[in-house]
């Protein structure tokens, strides 16, 4: 019986990199000499944190953020930005927090998909990621098509391997 795993995952260097870069950018910027802006990775809470002295230039920071982001092939749709929140004076601070593994309800979501389909596989939740199992290879490479077209409706950045026969 073959089988493969879809999981939601990153690449943390890639996530690394794109924040340095767009740090370095901020620091770069004529609009933003002058303001107190800084950006923070936290591996280990899975969150990027944003802070800006004037409340204007954070969707400016965002913006920059999102496109080294998309240059460093890292998915937006592995972002979830939170809503800004008020610090002390003028600054603001915005958390996004970086989506990491497939929870349950997306599980069951994207299990139902398949099984929608009529396509005759086995997909089964396995911690953080799911299982296809299934008999015929062509019916595995069709459930890797289904959820490849599929990553705009769930909003989630998915990868299929460790495909095994």
């Amino acid at each position: 019986m073959s089988s493969f795993d879809i999981t939601c995952e990153l690449d943390w260097q890639e996530v690394d990199n794109a924040v340095n870069q767009a740090a370095k950018e901020l620091a770069n910027r004529f609009d933003f000499r002058g303001v107190e802006s800084n950006i923070k990775v936290d591996q280990k809470g899975l969150t990027i944190n944003l802070e800006c002295s004037e409340e204007g230039k954070l969707d400016a920071m965002v913006d920059i953020l999102q496109s080294k982001f998309v240059k460093r092939d890292v998915s937006l749709y592995s972002l979830d930005f939170q809503d800004p929140v008020p610090s002390s004076g003028r600054s603001v601070k915005q958390q996004i927090t970086v989506k990491y593994g497939i929870d349950k309800d997306k599980g069951k979501e994207i299990i139902k998909l398949i099984k929608e389909s009529k396509i005759k596989v086995n997909p089964k939740m396995q911690g953080d990621s799911l299982r296809v199992n299934g008999n015929k290879r062509d019916d595995l490479q069709k459930v890797i098509q289904l959820v490849k077209s599929s990553q705009e409706d769930l909003k989630m950045s998915l990868q299929c391997g460790n495909f095994r026969d």
